[in-house]
């Protein structure tokens, strides 16, 4: 009881700590003198929106954790991960989220009464929804990405075609496309207009876009412009190459949709059925973790249904 409170504690602190850093942030004696201060540069009978200055990648507000995580390796590749995932978060607010969303799973489980394994395994699924919310927004945005990039290449073809250069066809590409697509071109056009090559802009697309298609456009394009070529036919064939896997990976997904229903089925039953029986009969449940053989008993079942949810989860992935 004394471990729980103190982790409620220490919850309840980095939260209010947390949303005091974000209200200081945003509403600051600093933040309030560099509105002012952008204000004055945009002018503000100018009806274009206004764009931040700031860069809104950081490792976080606080200034120990943020000193902290600037040296890890893990560190910047999960900054990598919420940047792909398109959100406006830090490393810092994620791991605040996480903890305290653990905290409050295990401080419901001991409230309620349950034994102290059940409120382990509460507050670690707990803990992990904001990091598999992030993944999954990430696959999201990714995908969207990939179904996205033929139409961009036709329209920088076509722009190429009437007469305009590469850079112009990227900022058409930027302005008449929906995101998440033309904020990425956006960010190589601006990058390409102050000064940096354009190799390195389209290195840094396929770094934050980790995806195949995304590489063979850069590849094509800076192989064009080193030894000459028809750019309109090269992105015209990409575009179509691409539009062509797009087709037989769905059509993949609809063949191999009855499997991945049953590896879903397959791997929830047991856990849905043993959450129902323990819900209807505690006592018949409580071997499992009271006795030493059920506990035995309980970590070889749980290894052997990660080894199968990993072997359905391979069987049903195929890669095109």
């Amino acid at each position: 009881m004394i471990i729980v409170l103190l982790l409620v504690f220490l919850a309840v602190i980095l939260l209010v700590e947390g949303a005091w850093l974000l209200w200081r942030a945003r509403h600051g004696a600093a933040a309030v003198r560099l509105q002012r201060r952008l204000d004055l540069v945009a002018r503000k009978s100018d009806a274009t929106p206004l764009r931040p200055l700031l860069k809104s990648r950081r490792m976080g507000e606080l200034s120990a954790l943020a000193r902290t995580l600037s040296g890890v390796v893990l560190a910047v590749r999960l900054n990598g991960l919420i940047a792909q995932a398109g959100l406006h978060w830090s490393i810092s607010r994620l791991l605040l989220v996480s903890g305290a969303a653990g905290a409050a799973g295990l401080a419901a489980g001991m409230l309620g009464a349950q034994p102290f394994i059940v409120c382990i395994v509460l507050a670690g699924l707990l803990a992990t929804l904001p990091w598999a919310w992030v993944t999954w927004k990430r696959r999201r945005r990714l995908r969207r990405l990939e179904q996205q990039l033929p139409e961009a290449l036709d329209l920088i073809g076509r722009a190429v075609r009437a007469g305009h250069s590469l850079p112009l066809g990227i900022q058409l590409l930027a302005e008449e496309m929906p995101d998440p697509i033309a904020a990425e071109f956006r960010l190589v056009h601006e990058q390409v207009s102050f000064g940096v090559s354009l190799q390195q802009a389209l290195t840094g697309l396929c770094e934050r876009v980790p995806l195949t298609d995304y590489r063979y456009f850069a590849v094509a394009v800076l192989v064009q412009r080193q030894s000459g070529g028809n750019l309109t036919e090269v992105l015209g064939n990409l575009s179509k190459l691409i539009r062509e896997r797009l087709k037989l990976l769905t059509r993949i997904r609809i063949l191999t949709s009855e499997g991945r229903m049953s590896a879903w089925t397959l791997a929830l039953l047991p856990f849905v059925l043993g959450a129902l029986l323990f819900y209807v009969n505690p006592t018949f449940m409580q071997p499992l973790w009271l006795d030493p053989i059920g506990r035995g008993m309980l970590r070889v079942l749980l290894s052997m249904m990660v080894l199968g949810i990993i072997v359905l989860s391979r069987i049903t992935k195929i890669h095109v």
